[in-house]
This record gives structure tokens, sequence and C-alpha cells, in this order.
């Protein structure tokens, strides 16, 4: 599935833009039970937003998909950043309550690179 983008009109702004979705769902892997997330997306757009019904179809897509949470983390933001192109982005893979254990991943990339300080900087856990 492909992620559709907008131009955007104002990218000699500094806009912080963020979108979270609570209905993701994936497959476990190994269990073949249902995964169930809210993702949420935070970043500086540079030239191009996501079209959001493209983006809701995109994530969609990974209803029947057999992957590990930290994976699909990486995906959606390797999927989002060679679509819209940011300046820079973090995401948020926040998983369900799933047999006691909490999982929340997080990955924020730049274009100086992956960095430790964006998700420090930028994630709700703590900001």
């Amino acid at each position: 599935m492909v992620i559709e983008t907008l131009e955007f009109e104002y990218p000699e702004t500094s806009t912080l833009v963020e979108y979270e979705y609570p209905e993701l769902t994936a497959v476990c892997p190994m269990t073949g039970l249902p995964d169930f997330y809210t993702v949420r997306i935070v970043f500086e757009p540079d030239r191009k937003l996501p079209e959001l019904k493209s983006l809701k179809m995109y994530f969609v897509s990974f209803r029947n998909v057999g992957i590990l949470h930290e994976n699909l983390a990486n995906k959606i933001l390797e999927d989002f950043r060679r679509a819209v192109e940011p300046r820079w982005v973090l995401l948020e893979l926040f998983v369900n309550n799933r047999g006691g254990v909490y999982t929340t991943v997080r990955r924020y990339w730049s274009r100086d690179g992956d960095d430790l300080n964006g998700i420090l900087r930028f994630s709700r856990d703590y900001a």
C-alpha cells in the first residue's frame, strides 16, 4: 500500500504536525492472534503532507500481516519517511496490554540520522 502525498504550501515555516491512529491492528507471528495498537506520528513537513485517507488505508493494510511490534514500528516509519520526506519524524507505537506486558516502540529519524535525543524531546512520555 502506498502513502499518497499532497503539497505542503508553507515549506518555509517551522510547522509541527501530529497524527494519532488508535485502530491499528496486525497479527502476532508467533501465535497468530491479533495485536492492537495506537500509532502516533509527529513530524516537521518539508514539501509534502500525507493524504489522510491514504494514510488510514496504509494502516489498515497491516490487519492480517504477521509482524513483530518492533519491526512494525520501523516499517511504518521507513515507509512514511520515503513517501513524505519530512525534515524529521518521531513514531511511537503503543501496544495494547498483552499477557500483562505493556510495550511501546519509539523511533526518531531526522535528515542527520537516527537520534535518541529526538525521542526524548518529542515523545509523549518524555516531553
